[in-house]
Order: structure tokens, then sequence, then C-alpha cells
């Protein structure tokens, strides 16, 4: 059965995967297909690729599981591709694969999570410092400077995870009637209920939530609706921004979401330009932005 996934999850990387024609090759080493986010980063790479017919585009879906994605990364280096975009769920397990591809002469694109390597050549990314620290702000002035908050963090080796709550800890950590109590969701909406549903049993009262994904908070949401908690009773911030998110801040059910850029556009865009010969910078950032209520009506969701 392992070996069945295993030849599932290479599919994607077998099926053209040869430079024929003079075409170049854009591989994309995604941590995950099952996760919302991940899948539509993949995705927007691939449309904005689609217009370029000199370039073939692959991916591969690690399952979550980092051994199997270094398997995967492993067999782009075999194949040569030109281009090499990495999505990890580990800063540092993945780091030996990633200077074998960059030393081996791929020009490796680092995206959103980040490695615990400077091999690489060029990493694209969003302030997640800021992100905790714009949610924490939020929150600490609705409950006007009191209450209680559940942290729902997402994958602890993950970079983007420790950033984010750092930043979130560190503002609101400045309000000493605010507590705050921690849980893991790996951004993934049935982790999220799983442990909502624990709290709820364990009879723990919440005056905010910030789930570091919106889809994690959309599982909060639906652990609360069927025991009869009204989402809108509690101060309730995710991150990404999705199209489900911008319908629950209209409806009342969010209150507000930090606009997460994909990045798969600008990942295929510099691939695009690495592959005309074109230098690109080492490190390139992508600005986030906090959506409410109040200008939640002018600003596209991510998905």
């Amino acid at each position: 059965m392992k070996l069945l996934r295993y030849a599932v999850s290479l599919l994607f990387m077998v099926t053209g995967l040869v430079h024929g024609s003079d075409k170049y090759v854009v591989a994309f080493a995604q941590d995950t297909m099952a996760n919302d986010f991940r899948k539509a980063q993949v995705h927007e790479v691939m449309d904005t690729l689609a217009n370029q017919p000199d370039i073939k585009f692959i991916y591969s879906d690690g399952e979550g599981r980092i051994s199997l994605m270094i398997n995967q990364v492993e067999h782009f280096i075999e194949q040569k591709v030109d281009v090499l975009i990495i999505g990890t769920s580990d800063a540092s397990a993945i780091v030996p694969i990633v200077e074998k591809a960059h030393a081996s002469g791929i020009k490796v694109v680092i995206l959103d999570r980040g490695v615990d390597t400077n091999a690489y050549t060029t990493f694209i990314n969003s302030d997640n410092r800021k992100i905790g620290i714009l949610a924490a702000e939020f929150i600490a002035k609705q409950l006007n400077n009191e209450g209680k908050v559940l942290l729902f963090e997402g994958l602890q080796n993950a970079d983007v995870t420790q950033d984010r709550s750092q930043g979130f800890l560190g503002e609101i950590g400045k309000h000493k009637k605010i507590k705050v109590i921690k849980r893991t969701g790996n951004y993934l909406r049935r982790d999220a209920i799983i442990e909502m549903e624990k709290l709820i049993e364990e009879g723990v009262q919440l005056d905010a939530v910030f789930a570091e994904s919106d889809s994690m908070l959309s599982g909060v949401r639906t652990v609360l609706k069927r025991h009869g908690i009204d989402p809108s009773s509690m101060i309730m911030v995710g991150c990404d921004y999705t199209t489900e998110a911008k319908e629950s801040i209209m409806k009342g059910t969010q209150s507000a979401s930090i606009l997460f850029p994909l990045g798969g556009k600008v990942a295929a865009e510099v691939a695009i330009s690495l592959l005309n010969g074109e230098s690109v910078p080492k490190h390139i950032q992508i600005p986030v932005k906090l959506v409410t209520q109040e200008n939640v009506k002018e600003v596209s969701p991510i998905f």
C-alpha cells in the first residue's frame, strides 16, 4: 500500500518530465495538496505559466510527509528540471536536498515557508511576524485589553507558524489582562475541529480566537455551531482571506482575516525571469493586510 501511494504521488513528476522540443521544465514540490491554500498555490503557478508555450509545468504532492517530499525533490534533481519551486513543512529537514538541488545548477525558488540555509536562488514570502502583530492589535482593541484568547497554531516545524506565533504573543503580551491558551491545528480544518471539540468538552470559555489560517477558523466555527454557540459572540480572526472568510466577515461570524497572498503568481513570474537569464532579488516580500467589515468589500480573496 505504501508503494502504491508513493507511485501515485510521483505520477505528476513522471508524466512528460523529460525535456522535449527545447522546452524548459518548472517543477513545484508542494508539502501537501490536502490543504486548500497549498493546492491553490500550485494552481496559481500553473495558471500563470499556462500561456508560456516553452515551459512545461509539473508538480508533486508530499502528502504532508517530509520524507516523501525529499524523495520527490530527489527525483526532480535526477530529471534535471530547470526551476524548482519548494513549499516545505519543515525548515530544517529539507535543507540537505535543497542544497543538493542548488549545487546541481537548478534554480531553486523557496515559496512562503523558509528553509534553514541560504543555498537557494530566491525566497518569496510575506511578513509572518507582522501577521501575528496585526491579529493581536485587533483582538486587544476589540476586547478592551481584557479576556481569554485561543491561539490556533499551524505546523510546528514551519517558520511561518513560529513567526506568526512570536508576533502575536509578543504584541498580546503587552496587555496583562489578556490570557492566551494555545492549540495546534496544522493549518487543517479537520485538526482544528478535533482540538476545538476537546476544548468545548473541557468547558473552556473563550472571548477571542486567532487561527493562523482561515481553514482552521472554519473548523472552529463548525464546532461552535454544532454546540449551539454563535460564532459572532466572540472575536474571530483568521489568516489567508479566503472566499469563505470574506463571506463570514460580511455575515458577522468572523471578525477579521489577514490577507496572505498565495505567492504562486510571483513564483511563476520569477521562474520566467530566471529562464530568460535575468537576475532576481534573493528575497521578495509580498505585503499583507488586515481585512475587517470596514474594507471587506474592497479586498479580493485569495481563492
